[in-house]
């Protein structure tokens, strides 16, 4: 059998027994270079191909990625977002439930301090019908009740400023704002009823910086006891009253509570300026140095007016503590 030889670009066929001249093997030589050149040409198309489809596949899945990254940190966010809303929501309630509470409070004890007062303004009227007894209107300035003594002829002796307290701690501030409505009334005597009293008060009354201090218990015998020291000293006011002449007037204003209250404001007004000048003394030696002086004038002015209106008085002249050795 004849050997043939089929080219596969042109299809020919070529016997073995063919003779082949110079341009035929010529042709055959291009023919299968231009075959390696084109499988070589595909096999690059392929590479380029697969890697191209690599790197896409690369891309989509970098794109794919960022793209839920990008989701997650909004889901993230939102999520945050919420949690703080929720928090916040949970910090204003608790907030709103806080402030309930304490007003609450504030209702419940503001209402037991006015049933305090009641019932205190109700024993003072059952007990003493002829005074004139009033409550003094919640917002006003002064202290809770004013109880104005008289006697049965309806003299006026005197008044007592009542102050009614029912909280869970003493104040060292109520004393001094009693006192100073004491003044602005004109009143004689200033008493706090308080369910705590301070410490060094263990048997239930006494004297707070000049203020009288009892339970709710003891309440009505001190009133007892101080309405009757009133009456009294009244009735030796009244007594003196047929002698008209201005030193009676004078004896009469010097021997009263009202001058008492003012020398015992003037006392304490030097006691505070006292104190500032000792706080005062490292920094401003010149300033405490004046003030010293005016302060040393003054109480010695007060002192020599004290004595020699205590020369007039004699023992009917009110004492003054701070005066005092």
């Amino acid at each position: 059998m004849n050997n043939v030889i089929i080219c596969p670009h042109c299809h020919k066929s070529f016997s073995a027994e063919d003779t082949i001249g110079p341009k035929a093997q010529a042709e055959i030589d291009r023919l299968i270079q231009s075959e390696l050149i084109l499988r070589k040409q595909k096999t690059e198309l392929e590479d380029r191909q697969r890697q191209f489809d690599l790197e896409k596949q690369r891309a989509i899945d970098a794109a794919a990625k960022e793209v839920w990254a990008k989701a997650e940190m909004t889901t993230r966010v939102q999520l945050s977002l919420q949690i703080k809303e929720r928090e916040l929501t949970i910090e204003s309630l608790k907030k709103s439930l806080e402030d309930a509470q304490r007003k609450a409070s504030q209702g419940s004890q503001q209402l037991q301090g006015e049933v305090a007062e009641l019932e205190l303004e109700k024993t003072l009227k059952d007990n003493f019908p002829m005074d004139e007894i009033s409550e003094i209107k919640k917002g006003a300035l002064g202290a809770d009740i004013r109880q104005v003594v008289k006697t049965n002829r309806g003299n006026q002796c005197g008044v007592i400023l009542w102050e009614s307290k029912r909280t869970k701690s003493w104040s060292s501030d109520w004393p001094a704002k009693l006192k100073e409505d004491l003044r602005a009334e004109k009143a004689n005597i200033p008493i706090i009823i308080s369910t705590i009293l301070p410490k060094d008060l263990s048997s239930g009354f006494g004297l707070c910086d000049g203020v009288w201090v009892t339970t709710p218990a003891l309440a009505l015998p001190l009133a007892i006891i101080l309405r009757q020291n009133l009456t009294d000293v009244a009735r030796e006011r009244f007594t003196a009253q047929n002698r008209g002449d201005k030193a009676d007037l004078v004896y009469q204003y010097i021997t009263s509570h009202e001058f008492r209250d003012r020398l015992q404001a003037i006392i304490e007004v030097y006691q505070d300026m006292e104190s500032q000048i000792t706080k005062e003394r490292t920094s401003f030696e010149k300033i405490w140095r004046e003030r010293e002086s005016q302060v040393q004038k003054l109480l010695t002015h007060t002192a020599s007016v004290t004595g020699s209106l205590q020369g007039l008085a004699g023992s009917s002249f009110p004492s003054l503590p701070a005066l005092e050795l």
